[in-house]
């Protein structure tokens, strides 16, 4: 920050700061996370968390010149990149992590809120009105952070983790602005009603995602699905052997869905989840049918098996089905709950016979 402050920047980046150190969170994020049960991983999110609390605070503290002329106006120039920057890394992890966790679509919620948040760093410049957005773009990304890893620190999932995990970010939520009340009383005075309605609204908007689950299943996630035409498992080394009909790797169509032509041994999917090492839960297989007549999908079959995190490179599992018919498939992974991890649309074909099974 010292250095990007001794030169001169670009006209456009001068113009739009907050919306350069925001972006700058989400790269550091694509470089330094990797697994959520990492150290290191952890050690980076608690750092924005942590980052971020002090930022929010010291840079109202510095508006309301708490630490004297001089040195409200140096960490006033500094905490106005410190407190986007971590708020865009917070931002980020979460997308990356929750991203892993469930398909984009399932991950729309926080592609809302960083949409949300960077128009908002471009948009809103009425001193009030960006108070109330950075306490509530804090208390999301904190909300995030410890949903997430909570989990991974206890080995508990549940609706009852979620739900505590909010609880907590709202009382840490609250004590900064107790903080903030003291530091300028006047600006939280005036914002007050509309700060809590947003942060209230926003607490039982999160929920409600969560069960109709429209949350991905954290810390879950899915690294690996595909449709072949057999699973084997050699008990003796844990291995697995799939066969399946190489698609050309041109064929972008036949990659994204593909057609398989059974062998008489049935279908299956297979399936690799992650999970951190405390965690222990039930991993579901639907197998859906396309309804051409009326349009819809809709369900065949639904089998289980558990996963432990004990496998640091995924727990590896797979269904088989012998009752299927010509169509349009879908199988999804999905967790207790019925959160989605993922899914992948297929067709079967059984007029023909298969190619060469690689």
């Amino acid at each position: 920050y010292y250095m990007c402050m001794r030169i001169e920047l670009p006209r456009f980046i001068r113009h739009h700061w907050l919306t350069v150190a925001f972006v700058c969170g989400f790269i550091s994020d694509l470089i330094l996370l990797n697994r959520i049960d990492d150290v290191i991983d952890n050690l980076v999110l608690l750092f924005y968390v942590v980052l971020a609390t002090m930022s929010l605070i010291v840079f109202y503290a510095a508006i309301a010149e708490r630490f004297g002329e001089w040195w409200s106006h140096k960490l006033y120039q500094i905490t106005q990149l410190t407190l986007p920057y971590a708020l865009g890394g917070l931002f980020s992890g979460m997308l990356i992590f929750y991203g892993r966790s469930g398909d984009i679509i399932a991950s729309w919620p926080f592609l809302v809120f960083i949409i949300g948040a960077i128009l908002g760093n471009e948009l809103i410049r009425d001193r009030g009105r960006r108070l109330v957005f950075n306490v509530l773009a804090y208390f999301v990304g904190l909300f995030s952070y410890l949903v997430l890893v909570v989990p991974v620190l206890t080995g508990y999932l549940g609706a009852w983790v979620f739900v505590g995990t909010g609880l907590i970010a709202l009382a840490i939520v609250y004590g900064v602005i107790l903080v903030l009340a003291r530091i300028i009383p006047h600006y939280m005075q005036l914002e007050m009603r509309h700060m809590v309605f947003m942060i209230f609204g926003t607490f039982v908007t999160l929920n409600g995602l969560y069960f109709m689950n429209l949350i991905p299943p954290i810390p879950l996630s899915l690294k690996e699905l595909v449709i072949v035409q057999s699973v084997i498992r050699f008990p003796d080394t844990g291995q697995y052997e799939l066969k399946y009909e190489e698609i050309p790797w041109w064929n972008i169509m036949a990659q994204t869905r593909p057609t398989i032509h059974p062998t008489g041994s049935g279908v299956s999917c297979f399936s690799n989840v992650f999970a951190p090492a405390k965690i222990a839960t039930d991993i579901y297989h639907q197998w859906d049918l396309y309804n051409e007549a009326e349009g819809k999908w809709q369900e065949r079959f639904r089998y289980a098996y558990p996963i432990t995190g004990a496998a640091t490179d995924g727990y590896r599992g797979y269904t088989t089905t012998n009752n299927y018919q010509s169509g349009k498939w879908r199988c999804s992974v999905k967790s207790e709950r019925g959160q989605l991890l993922g899914h992948k649309v297929f067709y079967i074909d059984t007029s023909e016979a298969p190619g060469e099974l690689t």
